[in-house]
Formats: C-alpha cells, structure tokens, sequence
C-alpha cells in the first residue's frame, strides 16, 4: 500500500518513525509550519525553523527512502502575539522556495481579529504566489469556526478547489464538502479521529476531495495512523484501488495544483549508517 502523509510534523519525529514508516508504506509526506509547543519569541526563530522545513527535514527523509515537502506560514496560535506579527512580512522570501506546496497551516485557534487579520493576509499571499492553502480548523468551537473559516474563503476570492480544511469530524465534514473546498482528518490515538470513524465518514461521503493524514507531532500522536486507516478500510470491504485513491492519489493532487510537487523516487537508505553519521561524524 503507497501512502501520501499530506499532513505530519517530522521536525518533532525521530529517525526511528521514518523508518517505521518506510515500512509501512509512506513514500511521501508534507510538513505544515506549526506551533512548536512553547511560545517563540522572535520573527527570527520563525526563520531558522523555516530553514529547517525546507534544508534539514528533506534531507533527513531521503535516508529512508521518503519524499518531503512543506507548507508555509504564521500559524493561528501564534498570530496572536503581537511580536511575531513581522513574520507575515517575511513569508513572501520563503513562498517563493520549490518545496513549499502551500501556504499553511493557516486558520483559527481562538478566533480573534488577530487571527482574522492573518488568515486574510495569508489568503491573500496564496493568490499572489499561486499556491494551495491549508487551512487549520479550532479545537474548540469547532462547527462555528469553520463556517467562518469558510466565509473567509469565500470573501478571498481563491478558488474552493485549491483549499484543503483540515481537522474535520462529522460536525464539519458536511459543509466543508458542500462548500467545494477539500476535506482533511487527522487521526490520532485518543483525540479528533479514529480509523473506524473515518471509514464510516467514508461510506456516507465518499473520497472524492478528502484526505486523511497522522498530524503527528510532539503530543500523543502516531505517524501509523495513515496505514491504520487503509488497513481499515480494507477490511470493511473497501478495494486497494479506493485505498491508494485516499492515500495517495488524493494529496498528489491537491498539493499538485502548486506545480511544485516533485515525486520522484528516493533510494530508501542512501548514504544512511545511523544519526552520528548525519551529524557529521566519520565512519568506523
């Protein structure tokens, strides 16, 4: 089974999971900017991370045989402090890189004018540099979020087809598929989805415009969950067909739209002999 992870925080993964996930299928994943856990403090640590998506997690991925790309932005939490409000100035420079596939993750976390003044900037960014966007839907008030999410969308003038809103669950998915925009579901070990629920969802809506990703990061989370879900689906009488369809057809072709999606084969192993040789060290 080929997997797309259109949606999984490697920064905070160790070497062992892209290994594990190597094995279990993933080809290819894409790393939305995000919050890191602890509040930054300058534009300046924004850059360094950026760098990092775009120089450092690549490079590490190619070891075990993964293609990585990346989306781009100020995050919605984040917005909301004052001090990093220049990061807005300085995401053009890295719009403009070939690995970045979006602009994202963008959206709402308390749904504040802050929040607001950056989602319409960013949306704006997304039209001028003709990328896709990622759009990141509140953990809390989570139906009235996105259907302002949704009226911002719309207000923005992109297109509902190069939008992905994420973190859906069966309050949200409904409008979120009659608005036209893609359907994203993280699935976790305890929080938002599981993989019955998501093969539930999709015996009632279909994989037309929907992806399902892991969103792994430095909480309790699993970078399995994607195989988790084709696994699932496989035996609830779905065909292998209809699952690489999800897994992998359907983030191929959303971030292809920014023309930039590059999946060509890696030699899984190349030039690995474990992290003291990453870091630089000699071989023994």
């Amino acid at each position: 089974m080929r997997i797309f992870d259109p949606h999984i925080h490697m920064t905070s993964r160790t070497t062992d999971d892209y290994e594990r996930m190597y094995a279990a299928g993933v080809r290819a994943v894409v790393e939305p900017a995000f919050w890191l856990g602890q509040p930054r403090t300058s534009p300046d640590t924004f850059a360094d991370y950026f760098d990092g998506l775009l120089g450092w997690e690549p490079y590490r991925a190619a070891q075990f045989g993964i293609v990585h790309h990346c989306t781009i932005a100020l995050n919605p939490k984040e917005a909301n402090d004052p001090r990093l409000r220049p990061v807005l100035d300085l995401l053009p420079r890295y719009l403009a890189k070939d690995r970045v596939v979006a602009v994202g993750e963008i959206g709402y976390d308390d749904i504040t004018p802050a929040e607001d003044e950056a989602l319409a900037r960013q949306l704006a960014l997304a039209i001028e540099h003709d990328l896709p966007v990622l759009v990141h839907t509140p953990h809390r008030d989570k139906a009235s979020g996105t259907r302002r999410t949704l009226d911002v969308v719309r207000e923005s003038g992109l297109p509902p087809e190069r939008v992905l809103v994420d973190h859906l669950n069966e309050m949200t998915v409904g409008m979120v598929k009659e608005s036209g925009c893609w359907m994203g579901f993280s699935v976790y070990p305890d929080t938002k989805m599981d993989e019955d629920r998501m093969v539930a969802i999709l015996k009632e809506y279909g994989a037309e415009r929907t992806l399902v990703n892991s969103a792994a990061d430095w909480g309790r989370s699993d970078p399995l969950k994607t195989r988790a879900v084709g696994d699932a689906m496989l035996a609830a009488g779905f065909s292998e067909t209809e699952a690489e369809t999800l897994l992998w057809d359907n983030p191929a072709a959303f971030y292809g739209q920014s023309g930039r999606l590059d999946l060509t084969d890696v030699t899984s192993g190349q030039d690995y002999a474990g992290n003291s040789i990453l870091r630089g060290a000699p071989r023994d």
